[in-house]
């Protein structure tokens, strides 16, 4: 017989996947003898974001055969970040492990992931090392996001980074000690920092159903991430407000120059529209980049809570 010292709840957020929850367990109970042998049992954390399918009712499926399946279903969607911090949350493991339940994050890497745990590391991280099936627009959008929050944020974000994790307990609390209303997971990972050990591999299709990610989303996803882990573009704003101050000032000296030696020619409209619509953009950029890190602020200082709870089990 089996003594359990050890629980890993995998946590897994889930929107309208109920062809992906039955071949997601399915797939990830095979793993379950390698853990057993290591003293680990497990446990099923999935997270229903207000979906408009049958998730819930394959999940409550689950739950009938296995009492390690839980639940915990939104009153509507409220987002995958919500979604992981209701499963971090709810997760009573020693070890946690958050994953898709599209399979695009392979159950098959989680006895490495344990084993790298075991070794002495606190979180094991996977990374995808091509991005074969995606739209290439999207893809070179994706790369330009990395390379561009490298470059702005000392937090640490990897190329091709999942949000497929493994952590342990300590991980998890300090990433939920991060009380902020606007999550970017894949920059709190980064920035608790902790001992992380990456795990490469290729990209995989999904199961079943179609992504929910459309551009527009990753788009807006990407400015939440810019905003939370960095103030560049607020100094970007005040560096143009600055130059065209210093541009503007020169141009009137260069005009009060050139009047006092060749007498005052008057100048065609044109250049004065061009020159009046640069400003004009310029100040409403500025303005915008404000506004969106004041809207941050807003929602935070409105303290609402990240999600509400319509059934648990």
């Amino acid at each position: 017989m089996n003594t359990f010292n050890k629980l890993l709840s995998i946590i897994v957020p889930c929107y309208n996947e109920e062809e992906s929850v039955p071949l997601f367990y399915a797939e990830t109970i095979k793993q379950e003898a390698f853990f057993h042998e290591k003293g680990v049992e497990f446990e099923f954390v999935f997270v229903n974001d207000g979906s408009r399918d049958k998730t819930v009712e394959q999940v409550k499926k689950l739950h009938e055969k296995d009492e390690r399946v839980h639940l915990v279903s939104f009153s509507r969607n409220f987002g995958k970040e919500a979604a992981i911090v209701a499963g971090f949350e709810k997760a009573r493991g020693d070890i946690v492990v958050l994953m898709d339940a599209d399979l695009q994050d392979p159950p098959a890497l989680l006895p490495e992931m344990y084993q790298n745990i075991e070794s002495g590391y606190d979180s094991v991280a996977t990374r995808r090392v091509d991005r074969k099936g995606e739209p290439p627009i999207r893809s070179w959008f994706a790369r330009r996001f990395y390379g561009l929050m490298r470059r702005i944020s000392k937090t640490d974000i990897v190329d091709g980074a999942r949000d497929y994790r493994m952590m342990t307990r300590q991980v998890v609390d300090a990433i939920l000690s991060m009380r902020e209303y606007n999550r970017f997971s894949k920059g709190i990972f980064g920035w608790v920092g902790f001992d992380t050990k990456w795990l490469e591999y290729e990209n995989i299709q999904r199961a079943a159903g179609e992504t929910k990610w459309s551009f527009w989303k990753l788009f807006l996803y990407s400015l939440d991430g810019i905003m939370a882990f960095s103030t560049v573009p607020l100094s970007i704003a005040s560096f143009l407000g600055i130059l065209f101050c210093v541009v503007a000032f020169a141009f009137l000296i260069f005009i009060f120059v050139r009047a006092l030696a060749f007498g005052d020619n008057v100048a065609g409209w044109p250049s004065t529209i061009c020159v009046i619509t640069l400003l004009g953009g310029l100040q409403l950029l500025c303005l915008g980049i404000m506004g969106q890190y004041l809207s941050k602020l807003y929602l935070e200082v409105k303290d609402r809570p990240k999600y509400l709870v319509k059934e648990e089990f």
